[in-house]
């Protein structure tokens, strides 16, 4: 099944390019992060962060995508901005995976009081603003004596300023509604299957037929909605920085990076807004190539 999964993957030319980018630019955002923790250990300045010209300095051989205000390569600056865009997309990605997941088979499989419930809650979700919920609970963050310190502890351990840890997680916690109906749909469909009711004459636990007989038909949906969430949540924490909240323990976001460059295209400083906007737009069509990929090969329904 495996070897039929992968030819039928590796057939087609989008998933392969988009399977080469899902695979470098997660190699650059691990090389600036470990060099930024070492330079943090080290009390040095991140390459990033030095002067390599003079401000506004267009694209050269010196500097291939020019210098911002202060004389910065934008280009590490930009690739430096892979770091916030995978740590957002896998926290708020598991985050998302493992709500929308745990809710979906709960409400699919038990229906009743439990379904009601789960319906209620992803109906509230799903009315809800978005980015309102996010900017709410990044000031709650704030405010909070106890989550703060819980961000603090976390976001110490994981490289993360706490403002940007709160960002993350309130992206993740707002993304899990479409993983939970479709969860939903496909478990009350797996429930009344001859094998699953075969295991509850048998008396097996609902907690093991769960674990043996739903997750594992639902596994191919739950990798498909986390790619298409890695790049939603990434497209929300660029939303945010560029509203200049959140922040990410001193490495540069796309975001900011968006803000600054859109201040200074009347002077014909242009390339510090391609830069960010140019990587950001390379990661996300290549998530959604990966993610169509991913759901032609691994659902068995489609063609």
């Amino acid at each position: 099944m495996m070897t039929g999964v992968r030819s039928k993957f590796f057939s087609s030319p989008a998933a392969v390019g988009a399977a080469i980018v899902g695979a470098l630019l997660p190699f650059v955002a691990l090389v600036c992060e470990i060099h930024s923790i070492n330079c943090g250990i080290s009390g040095i300045m991140p390459v990033w962060e030095e002067i390599c010209g003079t401000p506004y300095a267009p694209p050269a051989v010196s500097h291939w995508l020019g210098t911002d205000y202060q004389g910065r390569s934008v280009l590490l600056r930009a690739l430096a901005g892979t770091v916030p865009a995978f740590k957002v997309g896998i926290i708020a990605g598991m985050v998302s995976v493992f709500i929308g997941v745990t809710l979906g088979v709960c409400a699919g499989f038990f229906r009743g009081r439990t379904d009601d419930i789960v319906v209620w809650l992803y109906s509230t979700f799903a009315s809800m603003p978005s980015l309102l919920f996010i900017l709410s609970f990044a000031l709650l963050s704030a405010t909070s004596p106890g989550l703060k310190a819980v961000l603090e502890k976390c976001g110490a351990f994981l490289h993360i300023a706490p403002g940007a840890l709160a960002v993350y997680l309130a992206i993740g916690i707002t993304g899990w509604v479409g993983l939970c109906r479709v969860i939903r749909a496909e478990t009350m469909k797996l429930r009344d299957m001859p094998y699953v009711n075969a295991a509850k004459i048998a008396g097996v636990s609902p907690a093991v037929i769960i674990w043996r007989h739903i997750l594992p038909n639902v596994r191919h949906l739950v990798i498909i909605y986390f790619t298409l969430n890695f790049g939603a949540a990434v497209m929300m924490e660029v939303l945010v920085g560029y509203l200049g909240l959140g922040g990410s323990s001193g490495i540069p976001g796309w975001g900011n990076m968006i803000a600054a460059g859109q201040e200074r295209l009347w002077r014909g400083v242009w390339w510090e807004l391609t830069a960010s906007g140019g990587l950001m737009f390379i990661l996300i069509l290549a998530l959604n190539l990966l993610g169509d990929s991913l759901r032609d090969a691994l659902d068995p329904r489609s063609s």
